[in-house]
């Protein structure tokens, strides 16, 4: 995975009805520990880190680079919108393509606050990088996933076994200035 290209980092945080989508911060530690050491969140993605290594590894302010989004409700993470290039991605549809990513707490869950944030960035997305289609690929036992990628506006471009189970690759149009 590379970054976006060209694109001016960290952008002005991004304001949504409850959420704020910013650039990480060394508060946000603690929290990107929790998610990343979360077997709940981990369920579909090969399992939890361990907490320890986490610990010792993360850096001050985790996940700095372009394309990361810390998803902010009420001045404290509840997850994290990653935008990267899919450059090594396993399927050729895929390749050279931005690739959306997302985690959240599991107390954010239900809430709509992954769809309201994996909009938001898909908007900034559009406007940063206008005419570039985005793919996503989850574990299509994923179901809370699998309907978020739908409700984004991702269609199915195929399945294909990966990591011990089947994944789902679906890709969202660019939006353009006429529609």
């Amino acid at each position: 995975m590379e970054d976006l290209g060209d694109i001016t980092w960290p952008p002005e945080p991004i304001r949504t009805e409850r959420l704020v989508l910013r650039a990480p911060e060394a508060r946000d530690r603690t929290a990107f520990i929790d998610l990343l050491a979360s077997a709940e969140v981990h369920a579909y993605l090969g399992g939890p880190r361990a907490r320890d290594e986490l610990e010792r590894g993360t850096p001050a302010v985790p996940e700095a680079w372009p394309g990361s989004f810390v998803v902010d409700r009420d001045g404290s993470m509840i997850g994290q919108i990653l935008l990267r290039r899919a450059t090594g991605h396993r399927r050729p549809a895929a390749t050279g393509k931005a690739d959306l990513g997302y985690l959240f707490l599991p107390g954010a869950w239900g809430h709509g606050y992954a769809a309201e944030a994996c909009a938001a960035a898909l908007s900034w997305f559009d406007g940063a990088v206008p005419g570039e289609p985005v793919v996503l690929t989850t574990q299509s036992a994923n179901g809370r996933s699998m309907r978020l990628a739908a409700k984004l506006g991702f269609t199915e471009v195929e399945r294909f076994e990966a990591w011990g189970a089947e994944q789902w690759l679906g890709m969202r149009t660019p939006v353009t200035a006429a529609g």
